[in-house]
């Protein structure tokens, strides 16, 4: 199974100002590992996400924590001014760099993703731009 090239630069750096998501993501887990989830409830990635994540996602390391087979990607999406509304998902080197130097303020979200099995959560959202 293909990633793009590891460690792009696609994923921004962890700032002060960022929401991270893993004590949300912990629970999820707990609650799947317990039972209360089914996996049908967490692997639910749509179609798209996944296809960016095999396209454009940037390799973590990790292993998928549902299936334990596959490496999960990072995929990020950037919401912002004069940017389509479903945002745009980063896929080449350097397009982070060049949204953090714009003018305005930009989110970025970082989702994890296991291409194999459709697991897909939140892991953290961040400002960037000179807004």
């Amino acid at each position: 199974m293909g990633f793009g090239p590891a460690a792009r630069g696609l994923v921004p750096d962890t700032r002060a100002a960022d929401v991270d998501y893993r004590l949300a993501r912990q629970s999820t887990l707990t609650a799947f590992r317990s039972g209360a989830l089914a996996r049908d409830l967490v692997c639910d990635a749509q179609p798209m996400l996944r296809r960016n994540a095999h396209h454009c996602g940037e390799r973590t390391g990790e292993m998928c924590p549902i299936c334990d087979e596959h490496e999960l990607a990072h995929v990020v999406y950037v919401f912002g001014p004069r940017l389509p509304s479903h945002g745009r998902c980063l896929s080449l080197a350097g397009e982070l760099a060049r949204y953090d130097a714009r003018p305005g303020t930009f989110a970025a979200y970082t989702v994890e993703v296991c291409v194999a099995c459709a697991w897909n959560h939140l892991v953290r959202i961040s400002s960037i731009g000179r807004g």
